[in-house]
């Protein structure tokens, strides 16, 4: 058995696991050290490639290279093709535009990347060397499941997002699009597919992909675009795989923060679907413009007392929808003005605007003021971010192993 190294508080800002298996074997693999020059070259020729983005001040960076290396070994016997599978790193102090360019703020990180593509989900295993090899065996398997009779479809999950694709062959370009796209999405939905004979009932005009949403009733959709764009196929399986609104959880939320954007989120009891599909009707209708400006959630009320307390609202209160802007949490008004068009959107605005900040520190801006009446500067401070405390970490204990 491997001894265990245990290791006291590191650098605030150095962040590797605490509890390390360390077997030491002598290193035969050059990683690959990417700079602004060669990094897109090399990650969009790369089927997949891990990242480590390190400092060398870190000595949990330190430590993690010979253990990244010898996974690198492992994995290259498995995977001999240069192209295959890519252990590249990033030396953050020298290359900080890298780090700044995907919002690198703790040593050592380690992410994945699919043919150029950043995983929105970073490796948080343990670091070594079989967890980092299983991971790369994971990520190479198969991401598609193969239909051998169509009477398997009435066996699906019907409580996750399946998406089907029908080929005459295999080997066509509509098949390896299809697969590409699987690669990335497959977290988020199920994959499969039919060929030949079996699939042939279902390509009466030609190969197609079928999304079918969760629930037995839910009607199927079909994609209508070229098959072989991999553009198209890839932002409209996506657009059904992410849901427009997302849950939020103490297991996701680190994911969550990490994308940057801020969060409006409807806070609701478990059982009340009603005030969801209000709230995710809403959001289809007034906010889709905004979708890459801010993220849309929903949390259950009683798992987040916490950030209810914060701006002074209980479970009781629920439904309530706030925004939390990283600095602040901004509460919106009675929920059910959320069906007033435009309300949303436009509570949506006042925090790009920076309206919501201004009102919060000096009151109603003037021209919110009533005609005649004497405008106050009225001194008050909105509640901190309270789901900035998911966020990652620049300290991480062993919990995160």
């Amino acid at each position: 058995m491997n001894p265990a190294v245990f290791l006291s508080l590191p650098d605030l800002r150095c962040s590797l696991l605490l509890l390390v298996t360390w077997v030491f074997t002598p290193v035969t693999t050059e990683i690959t050290s990417l700079d602004t020059e060669n990094i897109d070259d090399i990650l969009n020729n790369a089927d997949v490639a891990l990242v480590n983005f390190y400092a060398d001040w870190c000595r949990f960076s330190q430590m993690l290279h010979p253990i990244f290396e010898e996974a690198s070994n492992v994995i290259k016997e498995e995977y001999p093709n240069e192209n295959q599978v890519v252990f590249a790193r990033v030396d953050c102090d020298q290359h900080s535009d890298i780090a700044q360019r995907y919002r690198i703020s703790k040593y050592p990180t380690l992410k994945l990347f699919r043919n150029g593509m950043m995983m929105k989900r970073e490796y948080r295993g343990q670091r070594s060397v079989k967890a980092l090899a299983d991971y790369i065996r994971q990520q190479k398997s198969d991401p598609v499941q193969e239909l051998h009779d169509l009477a398997e479809i009435t066996t699906l999950d019907r409580s996750k997002r399946n998406i089907i694709g029908y080929f005459e062959q295999k080997d066509s370009e509509n098949y390896r699009v299809f697969e590409r796209v699987a690669n990335i999405l497959h977290d988020d939905c199920a994959f499969l597919s039919a060929f030949g004979a079996v699939s042939k009932p279902e390509r009466y005009s030609g190969d197609n992909i079928i999304y079918k949403p969760p629930g037995q009733s839910a009607p199927d959709m079909v994609y209508l675009g070229s098959m072989t764009n991999f553009d198209g196929t890839y932002n409209w399986i996506q657009d059904k795989c992410v849901p427009l609104v997302r849950e939020i959880t103490f297991e996701n939320g680190e994911e969550l923060t990490e994308e940057g954007l801020p969060f409006l989120i409807l806070f609701h009891m478990k059982e009340d679907t009603e005030s969801l599909e209000i709230f995710q009707n809403e959001v289809a209708r007034q906010l889709i413009s905004e979708k890459g400006t801010i993220n849309f959630l929903h949390a259950d009320c009683d798992k987040f007392r916490h950030p209810l307390l914060h701006i002074q609202k209980t479970p009781a209160d629920c439904p309530v929808i706030a925004i939390d802007s990283f600095r602040h949490m901004y509460v919106f008004g009675d929920f059910r003005d959320v069906l007033i068009p435009g309300k949303l959107k436009q509570f949506v605005f006042d925090l790009h605007s920076g309206k919501l900040h201004r009102e919060f520190h000096h009151g109603p801006d003037p021209t919110d003021t009533a005609p005649g009446q004497q405008v106050q500067d009225v001194a008050s401070s909105p509640p901190e971010s309270s789901f900035q405390k998911l966020a990652p970490s620049e300290y991480r204990g062993p919990s995160h192993l």
